[in-house]
């Protein structure tokens, strides 16, 4: 059965990008235009991780994460935080609060996002350097 992927950006081309690599590697994927579209796909469906921007319209990605951290049935999801290079001390601290796993400065590459969500998927994420783009959450380096 192949693992369930939910991307949640309101930059088209960076979902399609994103949407296509991971659907190559072999992941069900899932696209939302924003946060609130996300929250009511996992209340459908819980995905096995979400790969989010925190930036958005209606929902933003910090309000999506703190939901899904209070709710039981989500409480554990993976998940992964897409933001821009200018994200701030105040920002990754809020973000870290939220237990994201890793934090991925646009513009990434798809490649090391496909890569980043299957070692995250099979529990090695942490085990190796990360990725260029990706910073370890504070979870990680505790």
């Amino acid at each position: 059965m192949k693992n369930k992927v939910l991307l949640c950006d309101d930059e088209k081309h960076i979902l399609r990008a994103a949407e296509i690599k991971l659907t190559r590697a072999g992941y069900q994927v899932e696209c939302a235009d924003d946060g609130q579209e996300a929250w009511e796909a996992i209340q459908r469906s819980v995905p096995d991780i979400l790969v989010t921007d925190l930036q958005m319209p209606r929902m933003d990605g910090l309000e999506l994460c703190r939901r899904l951290r209070e709710n039981p049935n989500t409480r554990h999801l993976p998940i992964l935080m897409l933001t821009a290079k200018g994200f701030e001390q105040s920002h990754r601290e809020m973000v870290n609060q939220c237990e994201v796993i890793a934090i991925i400065c646009k513009p990434f590459s798809p490649r090391e996002l496909a890569q980043t969500v299957e070692r995250v998927l099979n529990g090695t994420y942490g085990a190796a350097a990360c990725p260029s783009g990706a910073a370890p959450s504070s979870a990680e380096l505790n």
